[in-house]
């Protein structure tokens, strides 16, 4: 069983950026499927982005261009770089990953971001 944990959230003004990074405890090498979600105050959890192990990624129309995921199989981390943030990027934030039909969810880290 793989436990994923977030960092890298906090509190920032509009057009800061952020560097979210999920980070493993085993082995991420075999997660065919990577993934960032959000849920907003008030709101559903919402796919921001995922990559398949092959290389395709899809980002949302909500958030091309400003969010960019990765993968470093040597550290076992996925990591979301989010840019020119705005209050309605205001949420919590949760890496995902699939590995055949086991499934695999971090805990979520706010961010906040607010003049």
């Amino acid at each position: 069983q793989i436990q994923f944990v977030e960092s890298g959230g906090g509190s920032v003004q509009p057009g800061e950026s952020l560097r979210l990074t999920c980070t493993a405890s085993g082995n991420i090498e075999n997660i065919r499927i990577a993934s960032w979600y959000r849920r907003a105050p008030g709101k559903e959890r919402e796919l921001l982005v995922s990559n398949i192990r092959d290389g395709v990624t899809n980002y949302s129309d909500s958030v091309k261009g400003r969010f960019t995921i990765s993968r470093d199989n040597a550290k076992n981390t996925i990591t979301l770089q989010i840019d020119n943030l705005q209050p309605e990027d205001t949420a919590v934030y949760f890496c995902y990953g699939r590995q055949g039909f086991n499934e695999y969810w971090g805990r979520g880290i706010q961010v906040t971001v607010s003049s």
